[in-house]
């Protein structure tokens, strides 16, 4: 496997699945900004969508890959009936999660969206939409499954362009918002639903290569899938730690009109490289990095560790300071039209803002997960996970009175560089990790190339003040090209100072 190309791979679609993302969501904000329906609409759309990036965006992986891997490296019988037994009885665990909340979807909601407890229009609409995205839950996770499955055997592309598909049938049904009016909020998430439905059925056609389905639910449980369920939550919950910090975040944030709004949008820009810098990444090494420590191949190991930290440092740490320097310019340029006002583009960029200076870290914890995970250890960054969420809790819900919503990317920032250290040293401690010369010397490249592009970046973004003003209704081109721009300038400086050499792209692993 080469890692570079792999990633490549993945990060393609990945990229291709989140410009249209852009797309759905400049074309929402266009037709509810940050309204009330707006924040309906995201509340019960983040529920979903958030268990997709939980168990879609690595974090099934996480736990599946090195125990597949394992039954795999046995023989294809022993994999499939390993893998069966985990799909029966995730089926069957899903199947009553969504009958039972489904039930109790009231209080759900309410759990989810305190803030529009007292607003009872809002708080019913936000009941009827969640009902109707919720079995996308359900949809997704097998589609993951499906996924890890796919990802095991080295196949990265399709489990990459499955989430395309949602973004596509979102996108359609907005391009008929200006005659569905008030009714696009129910049309979008039956949309969410059919689109989970297509995903499917779409991986199940790639993976039956690989897996034969055989429905077979019994009570009799075999040691090993016990083993696997064990991991799968504590993985899911460490894997996913960014998700749920902004999750957190979301149900703090309805108790402020327009505050689940802002955070969404501004979610959305930096999504797009943790997708590359930290979950491609991971999903990529995982396979190659379980199957050498297998076989107890150190210097493999070590090659593709610090291959896969330094390709998430040269790719977060770039993103992270052009955020910084143009968070406005970007929300206004992607959202400012229609609906979306000045005072949304002021607020959505400030959080966006403070979001900016936790993406390396939201990068790295994501591969450092990974060295766990391939070693079978899923508590560990379970437990630091854990303490990073109640630290968000904590700074959130102290702040939030006097300083309001910011206070959310701040805490999810400052829980994430904590999440980081913690693992770093850890890892250090049990000598499951260390830094090779390669990497060290190729760190301070980084920063050097990613200054020097911080401060080309700024100069294109004062060039072009006045294009990328929120009245011009070309700005999203002079923002294109200045990041295009700001994109060639890095990678020429990199190369010219070899903090990337083309041999990385020929190099096994």
């Amino acid at each position: 496997m080469n890692l570079i190309k792999s990633t490549g791979t993945f990060s393609f679609f990945t990229i291709i699945s989140r410009l249209l993302g852009y797309l759905r969501d400049i074309l929402i904000a266009f037709f509810l900004g940050t309204s009330f329906l707006a924040d309906v609409f995201f509340v019960a759309f983040r529920i979903p969508n958030t268990f997709r990036r939980l168990f879609s965006e690595g974090t099934f992986n996480a736990a599946f890959v090195p125990s597949y891997s394992s039954e795999l490296m046995k023989g294809k019988i022993k994999s499939n009936s390993f893998s069966v037994e985990v799909f029966n009885l995730l089926f069957l665990i899903l199947l009553i999660l969504i009958l039972v909340v489904q039930i109790f979807m009231p209080l759900f909601v309410s759990l989810i969206a305190p803030g529009f407890i007292d607003d009872t229009e809002k708080m019913n609409l936000a009941i009827q939409l969640t009902r109707i995205t919720f079995p996308f839950l359900m949809l997704v996770s097998l589609a993951s499954f499906f996924s890890a499955i796919l990802n095991s055997h080295n196949r990265f592309a399709e489990a990459a362009a499955a989430p395309i598909i949602l973004n596509i049938v979102l996108i359609i049904i907005l391009l008929f918002g200006k005659t569905l009016n008030d009714s696009l909020i129910y049309y979008l998430s039956y949309g969410v639903t059919f689109a989970g439905l297509l995903q499917l059925i779409f991986l199940y056609f790639f993976v039956k290569k690989h897996f034969k389905l055989k429905f077979n639910i019994k009570l009799k449980i075999s040691s090993k899938v016990k083993i696997f369920f064990n991991k799968l939550l504590p993985s899911v919950f460490s894997s996913g730690v960014t998700q749920i910090n902004i999750l957190v975040g979301t149900i703090i944030a309805s108790f402020q009109a327009g505050a689940v709004s802002y955070l969404y949008y501004a979610d959305r820009i930096y999504q797009i490289n943790l997708a590359i810098a930290g979950i491609a990444i991971g999903v990529v090494i995982l396979p190659q990095l379980s199957k050498h420590i297998i076989q107890k191949n150190k210097k493999k190991i070590d090659l593709i560790q610090n291959k896969a930290l330094e390709l998430s440092l040269f790719l977060s740490l770039p993103a992270s300071i052009a955020l910084l320097i143009a968070s406005d310019e970007i929300i206004s340029s992607l959202f400012g039209y229609g609906q979306f006002s000045e005072i949304s583009i002021l607020n959505s960029a400030t959080a966006l803002y403070y979001f900016s200076f936790g993406l390396p870290a939201f990068a790295m914890i994501k591969v450092f997960s990974n060295f766990f995970f391939a070693n079978h250890d899923t508590k560990t960054p379970f437990y630091i996970s854990l303490m990073s969420v109640l630290i968000n809790v904590l700074i959130s819900v102290y702040f939030f009175r006097s300083v309001g919503f910011i206070i959310i990317p701040i805490a999810t920032t400052i829980s994430s560089w904590f999440n980081l250290i913690i693992l770093f040293f850890i890892l250090q401690k049990r000598d499951l990790f260390s830094f090779n010369n390669i990497f060290i010397g190729r760190f301070f490249k980084i920063i050097f190339s990613s200054i020097l592009m911080g401060l080309f970046f700024n100069y294109l973004i004062i060039l072009f003040n006045e294009q990328l003003y929120f009245e011009n209704s070309f700005k999203s081109i002079y923002l294109i090209v200045s990041v295009v721009l700001g994109l060639c300038f890095y990678l020429l400086v990199s190369y010219l100072i070899k903090a990337f050499q083309l041999e990385d792209i020929k190099l096994k692993y």
